[in-house]
């Protein structure tokens, strides 16, 4: 069943009825066949994490885009646990190609650790799947929302333009994923350019405005960056100040490069 095409997994963190997601879907559907599998509520900021706390829960819903149902898969657990249970129970054979997003907001910077978009993109590509991580840059507001008032139809270009290029092509050696991330004022027609991690954190957080800790209380977050010392190379700055799509390679391996003898050194 469905192996003239390409096995195609779309998740995200923004829930199952996130609108980024089936613009994805819709974008992804020329290159392959696509199954949907979708945290049950939202779950951003989840990062890659496997709670033992998450249900496991699997329920197919019918999901209406622009007249077209499709059959989806809400599932309860972050966007790590989701991509398992789909590679390992829900799809019919092992996908060539995990795609997580589109997101609401940009992941950029050393701050991505927390993203599960990013977390979803990691977790398959532990498993040697070729995986993207795609966002779109919002205003802080949408973050969190299945607002209608952003258009997903730039970013979805893109995510066909990378699920082309990883379906294609095998990934360089030492990069296991990539992460792309577009500007909120981008068009098929923008260039994208290859950026690594901004070592500027990209979110702030800030302290739950509380009267008491007995009282429920959110931290915040705000966006707080200094351009003016951001790496030229950055996903920062290629994002913000050029307004470039910005496509950055990533490895699994945390290990930090650091010479033997500086190592020696701080130990001896």
């Amino acid at each position: 069943m469905h192996t003239t095409k390409p096995q195609i997994l779309l998740t995200n963190d923004d829930g199952i009825h996130s609108p980024g997601l089936w613009a994805a879907a819709q974008a992804l559907s020329r290159l392959g066949f696509v199954t949907v599998a979708a945290p049950r509520e939202q779950a951003s900021g989840a990062g890659r994490s496997v709670p033992a706390g998450s249900d496991g829960i699997i329920r197919e819903e019918n999901v209406n885009v622009n007249g077209q149902v499709w059959k989806a898969y809400a599932v309860g657990g972050t966007p790590a646990q989701v991509t398992l249970h789909a590679i390992l129970e829900i799809m019919p054979q092992r996908p060539q190609l995990v795609v997580s997003g589109i997101n609401y907001g940009e992941n950029v910077s050393i701050s991505i650790s927390a993203s599960g978009t990013v977390g979803a993109a990691l977790e398959s590509a532990s498993l040697g799947i070729p995986s993207l991580a795609i966002s779109l840059q919002t205003e802080t507001r949408h973050h969190y929302s299945n607002s209608d008032e952003v258009d997903f139809s730039t970013a979805a270009h893109f995510t066909a333009l990378f699920g082309r290029l990883l379906l294609e092509r095998p990934l360089p050696p030492s990069v296991d994923l990539i992460k792309v991330d577009i500007p909120s004022d981008a068009t098929p027609e923008t260039a994208w350019a290859w950026t690594r991690l901004s070592p500027q954190s990209y979110y702030r957080s800030i302290k739950p405005g509380r009267s008491s800790w007995d009282v429920p209380g959110r931290l915040g977050y705000e966006i707080a960056i200094d351009l003016e010392h951001e790496p030229q190379d950055s996903d920062v700055y290629i994002l913000l100040q050029r307004r470039l799509v910005s496509v950055t390679p990533l490895t699994l391996d945390m290990t930090a490069r650091v010479a033997p003898q500086e190592l020696e050194q701080f130990g001896g």
